[in-house]
């Protein structure tokens, strides 16, 4: 097959990989569409059982009620999709690896995937309650905490975000070892670097109090340490023998 040729077939199955994702997150998006609004009260849960008691929120736009439990209706169709989305990312990636690469590849896609949804839940049933309570009762006397709904949906994504990334600890700390780039030893020599940073990335990302800031850093430093004993179990992959095709 000429090169030409090649990239064309490749070009055809990119294209019908993201075809078939773009399908399965609109199907999904459209079967969830009726309950968008249950799903934000759903989302909005933690915030609205830190309120005062006939506390409500509030969309200061003319479109915010019909955007916000949109989005969050299409950050749900995606979470579902995304095993899909991910095989479908496999099946254009897979025929260009390696033996040894597939075995290592799949696993850790699984684990990344499980530890992120791990990281979100996490957030939402424990960081939440806290942070939300913490921010409500310090409101001042005649205060009254009524939050918009879309500056509660981006603090919750970016929430997500951070929590859901921070898991992602062992994942980098194993694939760092397997590639080579690191050693186990030199980890464990810069773990109080690590703790420190941890801390620094938790006032970062969290309200600016003591135990929010402990919630996102503690997570993240016993997730480096669990990386670190999973690293320690696996061995060095071997360098990929030449071949002329893969």
């Amino acid at each position: 097959m000429s090169t030409s040729e090649s990239l064309i077939a490749h070009l055809i199955e990119l294209r019908t990989r993201l075809l078939h994702s773009v399908i399965a997150l609109l199907l999904i998006f459209v079967c969830l569409f009726p309950w968008a609004s249950d799903l934000y009260a759903l989302l909005a849960q933690p915030m609205l059982s830190k309120l005062p008691e006939g506390g409500q929120m509030i969309a200061t736009d003319v479109t915010t009620p019909f955007i916000v439990p949109l989005k969050v209706t299409m950050m749900a169709a995606f979470l579902i999709a995304l095993p899909y989305l991910l095989y479908q990312v496999w099946r254009f990636v897979a025929p260009g690896l390696y033996a040894h690469e597939k075995r290592l590849v799949v696993p850790l896609i699984a684990a990344s995937v499980i530890l992120f949804f791990c990281g979100m839940a996490f957030a939402y049933f424990v960081v939440f309650p806290v942070v939300f309570g913490f921010i409500t009762a310090s409101a001042p006397a005649g205060v009254a905490v009524m939050t918009d709904i879309d500056k509660y949906l981006s603090f919750v994504l970016s929430m997500f975000m951070a929590f859901g990334i921070t898991f992602q600890v062992p994942v980098a700390v194993v694939l760092l070892v397997r590639m080579g780039m690191v050693s186990i030893e030199k980890l464990r020599e810069i773990r109080p670097y690590v703790v420190v940073g941890a801390f620094v990335i938790g006032a970062i990302f969290t309200p600016p109090d003591v135990v929010s800031q402990f919630m996102l850093a503690v997570p993240l430093w016993l997730l480096y340490e669990a990386g670190i004993v999973v690293a320690n179990w696996l061995k060095p992959g071997e360098k990929p023998s030449p071949q002329s095709d893969p």
